[in-house]
C-alpha cells in the first residue's frame, strides 16, 4: 500500500522560494477554515442555519445564515499566521485591513468566496470555498493593492464539500487535490498533477439563458446539441448544478467546458461571476491543469481589475473547446 502524503508534508517538500514560510502558514490557516466550514455545512440542517436571511450581500444577493457563518470562520482563521495583512470577501463591501499587532509579518492579501453555490445548501448539492493569495505592495493595503491581474497570484485553490471534503490548489507548479480524512482530521494527497483533457464531449451552462446569449455562444451550443448529425459529428452531454466549484472540479477530473458567458440581462454589470475571488483563482487552477480560461475575447488572467467586486463573463475548461468558443468570438488575446 502506497504511503499517504499529508498536505503539510506536501507543503514542506514542494513550496520553495521567497514565499515558502509565509505561504505554508497562510495555507495552514486556510486548511483550518475549510475544516470548520465543512463541519458547519454538515450540521447546517441540524443547527437550523440553511435558511435565507432578510439581508443581502454587496452583490445584491439574498444571504443564507451559512454565508455569514462561513465568512466569519474564514476571516477569523486567516488572522492566525500573522502574514495576511488584508482580506477581501464576496460577502463584504469593503476590504479588511489587519493591524500590525495581528499581522506583524503581514505581506500578503487573501481574497475569497467563503461559500460558493450557497443556494444549493438546503437541497444537499455540493458547495465550496474559493480563495486567492496575492503579495501586498505595502504593509497597510488600500483598495488599489487588491486590483492586481490574476497572473500575479501566488496561490489559488478551492475546497469542495461533497461526498468527501477536498482541497484543490496550485502554487504555480501544477494542480493537486487533497481529501480530508474525517477520522484523523488530516488532508491527504489523493489527486496528484490533475490534468484537464484537451478534448471533451461535455459542457456546463445554464440553458435557460439561451435567448439572452450573444451569437457566438448560441452557435457553439447549437452545434453541441446537433450531436452526431451536426457539424461536430459527436454527441455532447450537458451538466449544470449552479455551483462553480462543483462544475470546475468535475472538469478537472474528466474534462468539459464551463460557461457563464455575457448575456443581455447582465451586460450592464459586466458579467455574472466575480473576477477577483471566482474567475481569477479558478482560471489560475485551470491553466495550471492544462486547460484554458477566457472571457470570450481575452485571457482572464490578463485582465486588470477596475473594482473590488468586478464581474466578468467566464468560459473555461478543455483546451480545444475553449479555443473553438474564443474563435467564434473573434481572436482571443493571448
Amino acid at each position: 500500500m502506497t504511503e499517504k502524503i499529508k498536505i503539510t508534508d506536501y507543503f514542506s517538500a514542494h513550496i520553495n522560494g521567497e514565499h515558502r514560510t509565509a505561504l505554508t502558514a497562510i495555507l495552514n490557516d486556510v486548511i483550518t477554515a475549510c475544516k470548520k466550514i465543512a463541519i458547519a455545512i454538515d450540521s447546517g440542517a441540524l443547527e437550523g442555519t440553511m435558511h435565507n436571511l432578510s439581508s443581502e450581500n454587496v452583490q445584491g444577493e439574498v444571504q443564507k445564515a451559512l454565508d455569514v457563518i462561513t465568512n466569519e470562520i474564514f476571516i477569523e482563521s486567516a488572522q492566525t499566521s500573522g502574514y495576511v495583512v488584508g482580506m477581501a470577501s464576496e460577502e463584504m463591501e469593503e476590504i479588511i485591513q489587519l493591524d500590525e499587532d495581528i499581522s506583524p509579518n503581514g505581506q500578503y492579501l487573501l481574497l475569497f468566496d467563503p461559500l460558493d453555490g450557497s443556494s444549493n445548501v438546503n437541497v444537499n448539492i455540493s458547495v465550496g470555498t474559493i480563495f486567492s493569495i496575492l503579495k501586498s505592495p505595502g504593509a497597510m493595503p488600500v483598495l488599489a493593492d487588491f486590483l492586481q491581474p490574476g497572473s500575479q497570484q501566488i496561490c489559488a485553490g478551492y475546497a469542495l464539500y461533497g461526498t468527501s471534503t477536498m482541497l484543490v490548489l496550485t502554487i504555480g507548479n501544477g494542480v493537486h487535490g487533497f481529501t480530508l480524512d474525517n477520522e484523523l482530521g488530516e488532508f491527504y494527497l489523493t489527486h496528484a498533477n490533475m490534468q484537464v483533457p484537451a478534448d471533451t464531449q461535455e459542457f456546463a451552462i445554464n440553458m435557460s439563458n439561451y435567448r439572452f446569449w450573444q451569437a457566438p455562444i448560441q452557435r457553439y451550443i447549437d452545434e453541441c446539441l446537433q450531436g452526431e448529425e451536426g457539424d461536430r459529428e459527436k454527441d455532447f452531454n450537458m451538466r449544470w448544478v449552479a455551483s462553480m466549484v462543483a462544475e470546475i472540479h468535475r472538469i478537472l477530473v474528466r474534462g468539459g467546458v464551463f460557461m457563464y458567458p455575457m448575456d443581455s440581462k447582465i451586460k450592464k454589470q459586466g458579467g455574472k461571476l466575480r473576477l477577483l475571488y471566482e474567475a481569477n483563482p479558478m482560471s489560475f487552477i485551470m491553466e495550471q491543469a492544462g486547460g484554458l480560461s477566457t472571457t470570450g475575447h481575452m485571457r482572464i488572467l490578463e485582465l486588470v481589475p477596475s473594482a473590488l467586486h468586478q464581474r466578468v463573463p467566464v468560459i473555461m475548461g478543455s483546451k480545444h473547446e475553449v479555443e473553438r468558443i474564443a474563435t467564434y468570438h473573434g481572436k482571443t488575446k493571448r
